[in-house]
């Protein structure tokens, strides 16, 4: 049987439509959800700005909600045709600006870093998440994790004090339930900060799990959680 050009560009078509929902459609093992602590953020730029609205508390702020692999691999930039749109979560902006500030430089309104998180990693989870819930997720997942409470319960302060890296790990574990990866940055001094903290999230963005792995700590055995 002889396809004609049209019948052939049809099935192409239909072709590379499947495709692209194979590739929407495709399968991550967890979520890393990362905190930072904005006083490691701004000794490890040696600077910082803070956005727009002003200096943010002095609490953990999301850093991103990232799909992974159990073998340690992750997707990324999955949907070139999915950018982010501010009015789908036009009425989170302002939690959003309080619990996932920006402070890179120079200053703005963070709309550049909530785009590049869900194009590089939201767009890898619209398997179960939509953009709205992709950052309502990331929120509600702040909230109950409350990691400055854990700390400060467990008598660590950001008080530009030492504190072994065992203590701080175990005070996590305490609050939450799941053994946190821990991430250190090195200040102008040579000092190991406390800077990212990474825990584990199921695919549908709602529950911690323990991690299948965890990111390489390069952590020293005491480490100082800066002031802010």
């Amino acid at each position: 049987m002889e396809l004609n050009s049209c019948s052939i560009t049809i099935i192409n078509l239909f072709l590379l439509l499947n495709f692209s929902v194979l590739c929407l459609s495709q399968d991550f093992d967890f979520f890393y959800f990362v905190q930072q602590w904005p006083g490691s953020y701004c000794d490890t730029k040696q600077h910082c700005c803070y956005p727009k609205t002003g200096k943010p508390a002095a609490d953990f702020g999301i850093h991103g909600l990232w799909p992974n692999y159990n073998d340690g691999g992750y997707p990324s930039n999955c949907d070139p045709d999915s950018r982010f749109d501010k009015s789908e979560v036009s009425d989170l902006i302002r939690t959003m600006e309080e619990e996932w500030p920006t402070l890179s430089c120079p200053s703005n309104d963070g709309i550049k870093f909530w785009t590049h998180e869900w194009v590089k990693h939201g767009t890898c989870s619209e398997s179960e998440l939509d953009q709205r819930q992709y950052f309502e997720s990331a929120i509600a997942l702040k909230r109950k994790a409350n990691l400055l409470s854990a700390l400060t319960n467990a008598g660590i302060e950001p008080n530009d004090e030492f504190y072994k890296l065992e203590e701080i790990r175990d005070a996590i574990k305490e609050a939450i339930g799941y053994t946190p990866g821990i991430e250190c940055n090195v200040d102008s001094l040579g000092n190991s900060q406390l800077y990212q903290v990474y825990l584990c999230v199921d695919t549908s963005g709602s529950d911690f799990i323990e991690c299948p792995l965890l990111p390489r700590a390069r952590c020293g055995s005491s480490i100082q959680f800066p002031k802010f």
